[in-house]
């Protein structure tokens, strides 16, 4: 025999019936709720010997100060929204502009491949990538590949993929490796660019951060170093 939890049978009396509403907080009293306690203070009071008028004026004085700290605290909430708006709408203002993480490094597992990005803006007629470890010695070079019906490589962002394997042929060490490349554009003019520097794309917004895609990925405003 099933029994709901009024203690009854629920074949005969039907199972425990729900509440939709929701249940009020009643651990905290608002200005309202103040108010009622007057009004039945002042109701019951003993008519023969009412309620000092300085009493009767200082509970409304504590019930105005309520107020006006609740009308307060409103005014300072809807504040911080329209700042919160106001700022995703100034990010959404970088796109278009160059964005700089701070760092031309990747960390690379010995034995494992290594992919990263790297943003031209020139078009390239020749070039090559530099891996170089934390002594800023180059320890593998990569060539650019050019496109051979064109004779050159699109300015834009390209990915590279390194097997670890150093310029002696053998695998390099775990650590961490900076990433920069030299090449000469479609001008003839000699030309540098690194890894971590790219143009945003778009922005997007997730959990109140926002989010700036760099190349493919989308990296957290709060590791960009420099937008320009």
């Amino acid at each position: 025999m099933a029994i709901n939890a009024y203690g009854k049978n629920i074949a005969t009396n039907g199972a425990t019936p729900t509440t939709t509403n929701q249940v009020k907080n009643k651990t905290a009293l608002n200005k309202d709720d103040f108010m009622k306690l007057l009004l039945v203070e002042l109701q019951h009071q003993d008519p023969t010997q009412p309620m000092d008028s300085e009493k009767i004026l200082s509970q409304t004085s504590q019930l105005a100060g309520l107020e006006a700290s609740s009308n307060t605290n409103k005014a300072l909430s809807d504040l911080a929204k329209s700042l919160s708006s106001s700022k995703e709408f100034s990010t959404i203002a970088a796109i278009g502009k160059m964005a700089d993480t701070g760092s031309d490094t990747i960390a690379h597992d010995k034995g494992a491949t290594s992919k990263f990005e790297i943003y031209y803006p020139n078009d390239i007629k020749n070039g090559t990538v530099d891996i170089l470890d934390s002594k800023e010695k180059v320890v593998a070079t990569l060539n650019i590949d050019i496109d051979k019906s064109l004779g050159k490589k699109d300015s834009g962002v390209y990915q590279f993929a390194w097997n670890g394997v150093g310029s002696d042929g053998s695998n390099v060490d775990s650590g961490i490796y900076h990433i920069r490349s030299n090449y000469t554009d479609t001008n003839g003019v000699a030309q540098k660019t690194k890894l971590g520097t790219y143009p945003i794309e778009a922005v997007r917004f997730e959990n109140g951060t926002s989010l700036l895609k760099l190349g493919s990925n989308y990296i957290p405003i709060e590791k960009i170093k420099e937008v320009y």
